[in-house]
């Protein structure tokens, strides 16, 4: 099993989570976040007083699915979240020892 988190802009959740849910994805955690990497940030007013905003709105999605699943859930996101603008987001990959579904006990790829 692998763990798959995406950051991605905010405004592109309902479309990421539309086409995963097409490939079989039945579940997901959505978290809303703030970061920064090359986007940097922006400048803003308020009040006649410039200020500068480091942190920018994202949303990160945290999906767990088999192994053979992988490269489609991978796939899809990259295609759907995709911009080609800078802060378009990024996907980590890790591995996975165990899930557990406290509702019943099943363990492994059935608790999914």
């Amino acid at each position: 099993m692998k763990k798959v988190e995406a950051i991605i802009r905010h405004y592109k959740l309902e479309e990421v989570k539309d086409a995963l849910t097409e490939v079989g994805v039945t579940g997901m955690t959505v978290s809303e976040i703030r970061g920064f990497g090359r986007q940097k940030g922006h400048k803003e007013q308020y009040r006649g007083a410039e200020y500068a905003v480091d942190f920018l709105p994202k949303v990160k999605m945290e999906v767990v699915t088999s192994d053979e699943d992988l490269k489609s859930v991978i796939d899809t996101i990259l295609q759907t979240a995709r911009t080609g603008q800078i802060g378009d987001g990024k996907i980590f990959v890790t591995n996975l020892n165990e899930a557990i579904r406290i509702r019943t006990g099943e363990t492994g790829a059935d608790s999914l």
